[in-house]
């Protein structure tokens, strides 16, 4: 190993070490960078002038039309987050599964599915499910420990059903990294992959997901029957047909919304950003029916505001590490690392989806995106079979298991948050444990099929 790349690894793990220090992460990106850039240029590693390029990366982000999704996604989530769409849903679904053991652990995961592809956004789901689901689960005589795991494991679908924010920054970072994949093996008129495609081969697995959540709650109603009871009976809640009209009553707003981002996305009727737009018009009005939007508008906007500005300067500053990186050879040294594996491509991805995993533990998902993608991406997907839809979603499938596995998974302290006080740190804790093996599993078998990620991609665009 030259000077330089031992400086570059330094880097890396002056990162780490700030991060678990506790320094806040965009500046902990670009304060390491800009040192190790100086100290880089003190040895004649690299120049200092290279760093000149950086206002031009900055422009490019900020006119980055992909990423503009962003915000207005966001504003979609925070707006339908405070539009109580999610009490109504609970309450008719629990009404319409509560008489079965689990049925109300079951509804948690129905509206915990339709609003994580309604929001996008894994806090802003955390925070709904954890105020209205937990408690009556709870409430119900539910174990507490199945009822924390039920409720983070459903937030985390944020993370991989569209539009989930970290499926348009994966499908931007991915891009770029296949373009210059194709590049370099010669190929002048490169392929693209972009959003669109990422969203259409997380729908399959995200529901395959969904799928086992379900198995595995009624699995625990049918072994262990007091963690999951049924709800008492009821008399002045509504049967039959009036049941069935609230129902559709409830249901018919968010899934109209749903499906008018997703299928206008899918459908090539509009792009991400466009379709992004409709959703945040569509969240208004569903917040005008429901509530009226007094006293509403301008705290979503600040909310929106500072998730934005807190992802947008996570993204400067990963620019800023991945110039300097890129400057001491670090980009080499990672391309020779991953060719030599043993196993081959098989081999370079494994190690890549351990690494991300661990990084878990003390990066968020859009650092680890941000960080590692530009790095590991055109060298995995120069590799004979790596397809970049399947890399894209198993990469997004190991950050969602990020976000949920202890000790620091972010969804473990956005539920400690607005848990009642009976709902221990242990109860979280070992709640999640049998959800995280499942989403493990669900990566295992996305790994050995994984035309379950490509299958709608390559039927709706051909590629």
């Amino acid at each position: 190993m030259t000077l330089s790349e031992t400086l570059a690894v330094l880097m890396v793990v002056a990162v780490i070490v700030a991060l678990m220090a506790g320094y806040p992460v965009a500046l902990t990106l670009g304060g390491v960078s800009l040192a190790f850039a100086a100290l880089g240029h003190a040895l004649g590693l690299m120049s200092f002038a290279i760093l000149g390029a950086l206002p031009d990366r900055i422009f490019g982000v900020m006119t980055n039309e992909v990423l503009l999704a962003i915000p207005l996604f966001i504003f979609m989530g925070v707006m339908l987050e405070r539009s109580r769409v999610a009490e109504e849903l609970l309450e008719t679904m629990g009404r319409l599964f509560g008489s079965l053991r689990g049925g109300l652990g079951i509804s948690v995961i129905v509206v915990g599915t339709l609003l994580a592809a309604a929001k996008g956004v894994v806090g802003a789901t955390t925070v709904t499910m954890g105020l209205i689901a937990l408690p009556a689960m709870l409430r119900f005589g539910y174990d507490p420990r199945l009822a924390a795991g039920t409720v983070a494991a459903t937030a985390t679908l944020a993370q991989i059903f569209p539009p989930a924010t970290v499926l348009v920054l994966l499908g931007d970072q991915l891009g770029n990294a296949y373009q210059a994949a194709q590049l370099t093996k010669g190929v002048f008129a490169p392929r693209s992959v972009n959003v669109s495609d990422l969203f259409a081969g997380a729908l399959l697995p995200g529901f395959a997901l969904v799928a086992l959540y379900l198995l595995y709650l009624i699995a625990v109603a049918v072994f262990r029957p007091k963690a999951a009871p049924p709800l008492p009976p009821d008399p002045k809640a509504p049967r039959g047909f009036a049941l069935a009209n609230r129902l559709i009553g409830v249901l018919v707003a968010p899934v109209a919304l749903i499906l008018a981002v997703l299928g206008s996305i899918l459908g090539g009727i509009a792009t991400p950003t466009e379709a992004a737009s409709i959703g945040a018009v569509g969240a208004l009005l569903l917040a005008l029916r429901k509530a009226g939007l007094k006293g509403l508008v301008v705290p979503v906007i600040e909310k929106t505001t500072q998730i934005t500005a807190m992802i947008f300067l996570i993204l400067i500053g990963a620019t800023m590490f991945s110039l300097v990186f890129r400057a001491l050879h670090g980009d080499v040294m990672v391309d020779n690392a991953l060719s030599n594996l043993p196993g081959g491509a098989d081999g370079a991805v494994l190690v890549v989806m351990l690494a991300m995993f661990l990084l878990g533990f003390v990066m968020d998902a859009f650092e680890i995106i941000f960080v590692v993608v530009p790095i590991v991406g055109p060298v995995l997907l120069t590799m004979p079979g790596v397809d970049p839809v399947w890399l894209g979603i198993m990469m997004a499938m190991n950050l969602q298991t990020s976000y949920m596995h202890p000790p620091l998974g972010p969804t473990l302290f956005y539920l400690r948050g607005v848990a009642p006080p009976e709902v221990t740190t242990r109860h979280i804790y070992v709640g999640v444990i049998p959800f995280v093996l499942i989403q493990l599993f669900a990566l295992v078998v996305l790994w050995f099929l994984p035309g379950l990620a490509t299958h709608l991609p390559h039927a709706l665009y051909g590629r």
